[in-house]
């Protein structure tokens, strides 16, 4: 399958306006968490938290899942291919990784950091440990930073055929023996 260059311009477009959406909700989830902890007033740190719980998991949840179609698309029509290159094969599985992350283990918990919100500003202290809110947008800005890293500086090259010996890679230049035919005159 290979995409006309519009359509495959439109397909990128949309992967990285999709991608860059995902790290902008990220960035607010850090500061609707870092408020939430560590705010100054019970009705600031409130409200934050339960805007993080209404507001955060389904938009992340679309971008990123707008992000892996988009992405998926262009490696199946274009010449990046969705496993050729190692590098994309990271960004699929690191795309994959982070959606089921919202859908598992961010969304369920959403219930109850409302419900400490609500509890912080009528005055009381949550049921709920909170500590754990820093880790999820410490892994998804750094593995969503290491995706755009590898998609501006697409390191290395193919990955090593399952059919190739050992060592060996299909662009590896020959032995200067096979390189030329010697002609002795």
């Amino acid at each position: 399958m290979k995409l006309a260059p519009r359509a495959r311009k439109a397909v990128l477009t949309v992967h990285i306006v999709s991608s860059g959406a995902w790290i902008g909700i990220d960035v607010l989830v850090a500061v609707l968490v870092g408020v939430g902890l560590a705010g100054g007033s019970d009705a600031a740190r409130g409200l934050a938290l339960r805007a993080l719980a209404e507001f955060v998991v389904a938009p992340m949840l679309i971008s990123g899942l707008v992000c892996l179609g988009s992405g998926v698309l262009l490696g199946l029509a274009t010449k990046w291919g969705l496993v050729r290159y190692w590098w994309v094969a990271v960004k699929l599985a690191m795309n994959v990784l982070l959606c089921v992350l919202i859908v598992v283990a961010l969304r369920p918990g959403m219930a109850d950091v409302g419900a400490a919100g609500v509890a912080i500003e009528a005055g009381q202290v949550p049921v709920t440990d909170l500590s754990n809110l820093v880790f999820p947008p410490a892994v998804s800005l750094t593995m969503l930073a290491v995706a755009t890293l590898l998609s501006v500086y697409k390191p290395g090259g193919r990955r090593r055929s399952p059919r190739a010996p050992r060592g060996a890679s299909r662009g590896a230049p020959r032995a200067a023996s096979e390189a030329r035919p010697t002609v002795n005159a």
